[in-house]
């Protein structure tokens, strides 16, 4: 089962308060106050919008205690304003989440954020996690400045699922899939183009785990690598 995702520059992304389906999250201050257990409450109720009133009464919760969440969340950019009702002489301020969902790039962690370049090992689970850390953190600050741009990034992603007979086979598919993108490379990498812009292509093979109500496997213990 595979799926393709390409994204390629066109009119101008979403924008005039349009909720995305993923924002990432750069800034320290940004992803703690994300983590914080009443906010990370807010920001999903949030999925639609609603009011400190409404929001209290759902989450069982003082409305000032609701308020000051709010603005903590709006100063940050994680809820925004959708709208503001008039009741009788009061004025009632719905908000929204900003997105559906939120990832926390690893510059969030500043120094201690991982780096492939460190320890680079094909065969190592942690520099596959320390590729995709630094994807999240690429790709994020592409989406920001296209954001601020009004344009999209150009991208392409694959996301497919095979299922091995043997240890043996998943070797012989890695070594296969290695010289295969080796070859792609070489054959599309122009050092002088004078108009060329850098791409970078990751690729990675882990397990799927498996559910928490299903038994794993031992695999894992007997391939460590």
């Amino acid at each position: 089962m595979l799926e393709a995702h390409p994204e390629t520059p066109g009119a101008p992304g979403t924008g005039g308060g349009e909720v995305l389906d993923v924002a990432v999250i750069e800034e320290p201050a940004a992803a703690e106050s994300s983590l914080d257990p009443i906010r990370s409450r807010i920001l999903a109720a949030l999925a639609e919008p609603g009011s400190a009133a409404m929001l209290a009464g759902r989450l069982g919760l003082p409305r000032q205690k609701v308020n000051y969440h709010l603005k903590e969340l709006e100063r940050h950019g994680l809820v925004e304003l959708a709208e503001e009702r008039r009741k009788g002489n009061v004025t009632e301020r719905v908000y929204r989440a900003t997105a559906a969902s939120y990832v926390i790039s690893p510059s969030a962690l500043a120094a201690v954020s991982p780096d492939p370049a460190r320890s680079p090992d094909q065969l190592s689970a942690r520099w596959l996690l320390a590729l995709g850390a630094r994807l999240v953190q690429e790709v994020g600050s592409l989406l920001t400045g296209a954001a601020q741009a009004g344009r999209r990034v150009a991208s392409f992603g694959i996301d497919a699922e095979v299922r091995f007979a043997s240890a043996a086979d998943r070797a012989a598919f890695a070594e296969e899939l290695s010289q295969t993108v080796a070859a792609l490379v070489g054959r599309y990498h122009d050092e002088s183009a004078p108009q060329g812009r850098r791409h970078r292509v990751v690729v990675g093979l882990h397990q799927i785990p498996d559910p928490p109500d299903r038994p794993g496997t031992d695999e894992a213990q007997e391939n460590p690598r």
